[in-house]
């Protein structure tokens, strides 16, 4: 029954966010980047369903569109970190040896630094964009999938299928790729899906910070920083894309959590 619930709960967050991020690429209510000085800072009502920001622009609008930003770095980002994870982890764990060793050494250095402070050094190389804040969140959370693929490589390696794999010739490529790499795919999947809710939440953090997709482009992360002088007077700039962000979190969490007892052969059917 909690699987049940948790995948039902998440799977109609996750798939109302995605609906409204391919919704706001043939239509919004309202041009999100339009400025219209005279409807400034207007609350929520019958014209614009979610108010207005400083400059005009319709929240909802803004809102779907953001939804677009987000998703989109938070998708690349997770497969850049899944793709060079992966192929690090692949060749430390099964070649083992002086290999293994120097790669876990820069490996653990790099998973003594949180993930977004990393993310914030690269950044300063980079610049603030899109492109940056996927290339930079990629590396930064690429140590977690090193070390867990390595360590589901080191027990697999070690299996009868994989020693008969050696023995009958095949060469170790094909051996990693065809009966390694495929026993990696459940773990990698629960990963995945925690790690696009880490994603959302440090994009939306370094927009906030202002480091990531620069004005005007919408994201969640910017319009909380927009919002924040207002807070008083217009409560809704900064409601509006926070409820957004936590029902995202909400619904990716709950997901990954059915997905990994639905994964994992020890957990008993509910």
């Amino acid at each position: 029954m909690k699987l049940r619930t948790n995948a039902l709960i998440g799977g109609l967050l996750v798939a109302t966010v995605t609906a409204m991020a391919l919704l706001s690429v043939i239509w919004t209510p309202y041009n999100p980047l339009r400025l219209n000085l005279r409807m400034r800072l207007k609350p929520p009502g019958n014209l614009h369903w979610l108010g207005t920001d400083e400059f005009g622009r319709d929240i909802l609008s803004r809102l779907l569109a953001g939804a677009g930003a987000s998703l989109l770095v938070a998708a690349l980002t997770v497969l850049v970190a899944l793709l060079l994870g992966t192929l690090l982890g692949l060749i430390a764990g099964y070649f083992r040896g002086r290999i293994d060793r120097v790669m876990m050494v820069f490996n653990d250095a790099l998973l003594a630094f949180p993930g977004i402070l990393l993310a914030l050094g690269i950044m300063v190389v980079t610049g603030a964009n899109k492109y940056g804040i996927v290339l930079a969140l990629g590396l930064a959370y690429t140590p977690t999938v090193v070390r867990l693929v390595r360590g589901t490589v080191l027990s697999l390696r070690e299996k009868e299928y994989v020693e008969a794999s050696r023995v009958i010739g095949n060469s170790e490529l094909v051996t990693m790729l065809r009966h390694i790499l495929p026993n990696c795919a459940a773990p990698l999947m629960v990963l995945g899906t925690s790690m696009f809710g880490w994603v959302v939440l440090a994009e939306s953090a370094l927009s906030f910070l202002g480091l990531g997709v620069p004005p005007p482009a919408p994201t969640w992360g910017n319009m909380l920083s927009s919002g924040r002088p207002y807070i008083e007077s217009a409560a809704w700039l900064g409601i509006a894309p926070g409820v957004c962000i936590a029902l995202t979190l909400l619904g990716i969490n709950l997901l990954g959590d059915a997905l990994r007892d639905w994964l994992d052969p020890r957990m008993e059917p509910r």
